[in-house]
């Protein structure tokens, strides 16, 4: 059986992206997969990393965020929340994330899920990441709302390519071992729309909601992001001559994109 989890970040309930991911939810339950649904904000999820999170780390002492995940991880007392979201990756097949894009990027909520919950000594390590880390077989797909069109979003658009701005957090799955699938994304989710503009936004939304059973029942046949494998890097870690660049982050020319 196939087990989803449903990572949410927003802080309506009644936003589309809550009903996205509630529609992702029901998708697959009708697939006959298990599914478990992390809302960050309703669980009241603290993105920040800190000292206090961690009983070891007395006043005064220098706080080393990986080396006290680490030791943490090993002995078993990390912070029950994230223990609880580790043991949902573990369990999981897939990962689906639901968020809004705010200021060219994920909310916070997000990059504080990761900085806490993909701790160090739990689902990675030194030895255990990129093409051997610890989340191998496993995959990821980010449903993301952008209030600007498709056009302004575009690689040549005036809002930045939104694929680039979703590369980071990719990336960040990639280096536990997933693979990542390439986004699906739902633009012009705002909420200045008036009279027949509204109108239409919310048949839109309808129709989107609809196809995502869809989606959801074809996901293995999504195209998938595409990263350099470890081969592809020298013993400094520079990208070979020889080697394909995929990504304008990781690149042959200083000054130029490839």
């Amino acid at each position: 059986m196939t087990t989803t989890h449903v990572i949410l970040a927003h802080p309506d309930p009644k936003s589309f992206t809550a009903d996205w991911a509630a529609t992702t939810r029901e998708a697959c339950m009708s697939l006959g997969q298990k599914v478990t649904v992390s809302d960050l904000y309703a669980m009241g999820f603290d993105p920040a990393e800190a000292a206090g999170h961690y009983p070891s780390v007395h006043a005064g002492m220098p706080f080393d965020v990986l080396k006290t995940q680490e030791a943490a991880a090993h002995n078993g007392t990390l912070p029950q929340i994230v223990n609880d979201e580790i043991a949902r990756i573990r369990a999981a097949d897939r990962l689906i994330f639901h968020f809004p894009l705010w200021w060219f990027a994920p909310p916070a909520m997000i990059k504080g899920w990761c900085e806490r919950v993909l701790a160090n000594g739990a689902l990675h390590s030194t030895a255990a990441r990129f093409d051997t880390g610890q989340c191998q077989g496993k995959s990821a797909l980010f449903c993301v709302t952008t209030g600007s069109d498709a056009a302004e979003s575009a690689y040549n658009g005036k809002e930045g390519d939104v694929a680039l701005h979703l590369w980071p957090l990719a990336y960040t799955l990639r280096y536990l071992g997933l693979d990542v699938l390439a986004p699906k994304i739902i633009h012009g989710v705002h909420g200045y729309h008036r009279g027949d503009a509204q109108s239409g936004l919310e048949t839109r939304l309808g129709t989107e909601l609809t196809r995502h059973a869809q989606t959801i029942a074809k996901y293995d046949d999504l195209p998938r992001m595409t990263f350099n494998a470890d081969g592809d890097f020298d013993d400094q870690g520079l990208l070979r001559s020889d080697a394909v660049s995929h990504s304008p982050f990781i690149r042959k020319a200083q000054n130029h994109w490839p």
